[in-house]
């Protein structure tokens, strides 16, 4: 799926502008380690819930999220 290449990307890139970890990231959206790491390597996909929670903690949208802006 082309939206699944751009989140990677985009998750990536909001998670480094604010200088975060993987770590630091799941403690902040309530999930592991991995599942940031699983995501960022393109290997799974968010659920809904998961989506809303990071779009609520970079304050953007879902759209904009997973590269549909």
């Amino acid at each position: 799926m082309e939206y699944q290449n751009k989140f990677k990307d985009i998750l990536k890139e909001l998670r480094l502008e604010k200088k975060l970890g993987q770590v630091q990231l799941a403690k902040e959206i309530g999930v592991s380690k991995g599942v940031i790491s699983l995501w960022e390597n393109g290997l799974r996909e968010p659920n809904m819930y998961s989506l809303i929670k990071l779009s609520q903690f970079f304050k953007i949208s879902i759209d904009e999220l997973v590269g549909l802006n």
